[in-house]
C-alpha cells in the first residue's frame, strides 16, 4: 500500500510518501517564514504560506513518476478531542480531499498529535508498542501534556489526556526565551546549541501537582537574569534545565500512576540534546529520532498505511 501523508501545522508545512511493503518513507517539509523578533504567524499568514508551499512540497516527495496512490492520510486537528480544532489544518484537509477524489484514492482523518506519537515509533523502531498501553508526552510551542494512549480497532490508536501544563507550553517559554537572547524563531536548536557552552548546574524546583505542570516561572526568572547580566549560554542552560525537570517529575509522577506504561517522548522541544540523555538514561525511554521530532508528516502517512 502507497500512503500519502499531509500536515500543515501552525510551524510547517509538509508530506510524506510511505510504502507498507518496503517500509520506505520519503518526506519533505519546509518551515514557515516568521518575521525577526515575532513569535509565531496569525492563522491566516500560515494558511496563506501552506497555500503556497503545499504544491512543491507535495511533488517533492514523488520520486518516481506515474506512482499510484492507495490512501491518503492528513491532519485535521491539534489533538484527539472534541472542539480541537486550527484553521491551518483545513488547508492540508483540502488539499487531501482533491487528490482523494481526482486519484480514487481512500481518505483517512487523524489529529496533529496523533501524527507525532506515529512518527515517533516509527522512527524509532517501536510500532509493536501500538499493540499495548503506553504514555506518550508531546512536547512542544503549542501543546505540553501527556496522554495515555490505547490500541483501537478503527483509528489504529485512541488518547485520554493525564497531564498538561496549565499556563505556558514548553515550546512558547523555549521560543520566549530565544526570542529574549536574539535568537531566529522557532528557538529550539539555537537555545540547544547555545546552552551547550554553558557549565552551570542548576538546582530547580518547578510547580508539578498530580501529574500537571506550570511553566510560566520560566520567563520571569530567565527575563531577570538578562537584567542582571548573565551569560546568554547561561540563560539558554538554565532554560533547558527548567524544562527538563518539569517534564522529569510530570513523568515520575504518571509512572506512580501507570506503573510499567513504556514512555514515547515526540515534539520539537524532545530533540534537545540534554532532555532526550537524561531520559533515555533515567526512564528507557522511546524517543523520535531528531529528524521526525519537529512537525512532520511521516505519522500520518504510516497511520494511513495502518
Amino acid at each position: 500500500m502507497i500512503c500519502l501523508g499531509i500536515d500543515t501545522s501552525n510551524y510547517t508545512t509538509s508530506a510524506a510518501l510511505f510504502d507498507s511493503s518496503s517500509g520506505l518513507l520519503q518526506k519533505n517539509g519546509r518551515l514557515l517564514t516568521v518575521k525577526a523578533g515575532e513569535l509565531g504567524l496569525r492563522q491566516s499568514d500560515a494558511v496563506f504560506q501552506h497555500t503556497m508551499n503545499l504544491p512543491s512540497i507535495i511533488k517533492s516527495v514523488f520520486s518516481e513518476k506515474n506512482v499510484k496512490i492507495d490512501r491518503v492520510g492528513v491532519s485535521v486537528s491539534p489533538r484527539d478531542e472534541e472542539g480541537s480544532y486550527m484553521p491551518c489544518f483545513m488547508t492540508g484537509k483540502g488539499a487531501a480531499e482533491m487528490i482523494s477524489t481526482v486519484t480514487g484514492a481512500e481518505i483517512r482523518y487523524f489529529s496533529h498529535q496523533a501524527g507525532h506519537i506515529a512518527a515517533a515509533l516509527y522512527s524509532a523502531d517501536a510500532l509493536s508498542l501500538l499493540e499495548k498501553d503506553f504514555i506518550a508526552f508531546h512536547v512542544s510551542g503549542g501543546t505540553t501534556e501527556a496522554v495515555r494512549v490505547t490500541p483501537h480497532k478503527e483509528k489504529v490508536f485512541s488518547c485520554s489526556l493525564v497531564a498538561r501544563s496549565l499556563d505556558l507550553k514548553a515550546g512558547q517559554a523555549i521560543d520566549r526565551t530565544g526570542n529574549l537572547l536574539g535568537l531566529p524563531f522557532p528557538s529550539g536548536m539555537y537555545l540547544d546549541k547555545l546552552s551547550l557552552e554553558s557549565d552551570r548546574v542548576y538546582k530547580i524546583k518547578p510547580f508539578v501537582k498530580d501529574g500537571n505542570c506550570s511553566v510560566s516561572g520560566l520567563q520571569n526568572k530567565c527575563e531577570k537574569m538578562k537584567r542582571d547580566g548573565e551569560k546568554d549560554c547561561d540563560i539558554a542552560k538554565y532554560c533547558i534545565d527548567y524544562i527538563s525537570q518539569v517534564l522529569f517529575e510530570m513523568t515520575l509522577s504518571l509512572l506512580k500512576k501507570y506503573p510499567g506504561h513504556p514512555l514515547v517522548y515526540s515534539g520539537g522541544v524532545m530533540s534537545n540534546t540534554l532532555i532526550r540523555q537524561r531520559f533515555k538514561d533515567e526512564f528507557g525511554a522511546v524517543f523520535a529520532a531528531p529528524g521526525f521530532s519537529s512537525d512532520n508528516a511521516a505519522g500520518i502517512a504510516v497511520l494511513a498505511s495502518l
